[in-house]
């Protein structure tokens, strides 16, 4: 797919789906030259909150796959991340919208950590108005993908609002999140992984190596497509079932819902969502280079494949398993790259795989629900104000 030419992927439907696909690891060395130009603009505004408040609470949120975002992110943060100034959270905004008082507290000083793609998600520009309207002392760092959005615009002139812009062209035009999901998920490691700025750039050269090499092993990827089957399950452990998640959201998103699909943690999958693997199932389980974390997705990984029931098992992976069968394993680079990190090269092995499962079952890519029941930006959600009524 990624060798074809423009007009062939045209006649496919899958155009910008490919381009937007391919066009990630760029994006990714563009991201943390802004994070590293603006690095000491983005601590200065911490410090100014930390150095009035105790603690204070950061709410990691955005709807659909900008919610998993936090999502992948948060146990990264609450391993590494300055816990004693910050309580990291992730709290989708469909959830804060309708439970507002569940996470907003007037005395509890908040950073809303606003993650979105057009900024004109309702919910989102709701979660803001709840946020100013709740708590006595409220932040935001609105990290996003269009600068004329309602999320940047109302950034402008904010003091207490930290605008962080994405590459230009990771705010995707077609229709599912690819590299405004990467995008966004890597400045989000940056700006609160306490770790220098070398070694940040190390992290983000490494990603840059691995997302290229997904990108040239296609062939691989095709081949388990090429099987027979009409169920997906992605397993991961940590950061990685974040993305798990959002991967198994690409493959409904892509195939208009003609394909199930399930996530779970690793440990969780035992926990009755097995159940749901038949011999029609691809199941991947994304492996953490964390050497503790690993184990147990390992045990996972010859647990499925012992029981001989689904289609196929394939360990995503930096190194050897010791497991028999399928696996996608990197080659030596990225064997000691924190999962956060990793999360971004496994994402895009998750992406090509939703993208070609979409064309094995004749749906296009760009515009796979050409009904409009699914939009690009949600559309009919009514926002209710009378917040202090009930």
């Amino acid at each position: 797919m990624f060798e074809k030419s423009k007009e062939a992927l045209a006649h496919l439907g899958a155009e910008i789906t490919v381009r937007e696909i391919k066009q990630q690891p760029e994006l990714w060395q563009e991201a943390f030259d802004y994070y590293q130009a603006n690095e000491s603009h983005i601590q200065n505004f911490l410090e100014k909150i930390t150095k009035h408040h105790e603690r204070v609470r950061v709410i990691m949120t955005g709807a659909g796959s900008s919610a998993y975002v936090g999502d992948t992110v948060l146990p990264y943060l609450k391993k590494v991340g300055n816990e004693e100034a910050f309580d990291f959270q992730a709290v989708p905004t469909t959830s804060i919208v309708s439970n507002p008082k569940s996470y907003f507290k007037k005395d509890i000083p908040t950073i809303l950590v606003s993650f979105a793609r057009s900024g004109n998600s309702p919910e989102s520009v709701a979660s803001v108005s709840l946020g100013k309207q709740i708590v006595d002392a409220f932040y935001q760092i609105t990290i996003t993908c269009a600068p004329e959005g309602k999320l940047a615009q109302q950034a402008a002139g904010d003091e207490d609002n930290l605008l962080l812009l994405m590459p230009a062209l990771s705010n995707d035009q077609g229709f599912a999140m690819t590299g405004s999901f990467t995008c966004m998920t890597l400045t989000a490691s940056l700006v609160f992984d306490p770790a220098d700025t070398r070694t940040k750039e190390n992290h983000v050269k490494t990603m840059i190596a691995m997302g290229e090499e997904v990108l040239s092993r296609e062939e691989e990827i095709q081949a388990i497509i090429n099987t027979d089957f009409n169920r997906v399950v992605y397993l991961g452990s940590g950061e990685l079932a974040g993305i798990a998640r959002e991967v198994q959201l690409k493959i409904l998103e892509l195939t208009a819902g003609k394909v199930a699909t399930a996530f779970d943690s690793s440990l969780g999958f035992r926990h009755g969502p097995k159940s749901f693997v038949d011999e029609k199932t691809l199941l991947f389980l994304f492996v953490s280079n964390d050497a503790y974390t690993r184990q147990y997705d390992v045990d996972m990984l010859a647990e499925m494949k012992a029981d001989q029931i689904a289609q196929m098992v394939c360990g995503v992976t930096t190194g050897p398993t010791n497991t028999t069968g399928v696996s996608f394993t990197f080659s030596d680079t990225g064997t000691t790259l924190p999962d956060a990190y990793l999360a971004l090269p496994y994402t895009i092995f998750g992406q090509i795989v939703s993208l070609l499962t979409a064309l094995k079952v004749d749906n296009k890519p760009d515009t796979p629900s050409p009904t409009g029941t699914v939009n690009r930006v949600v559309k009919g959600v009514t926002i209710h104000d009378n917040l202090d009524s009930k």
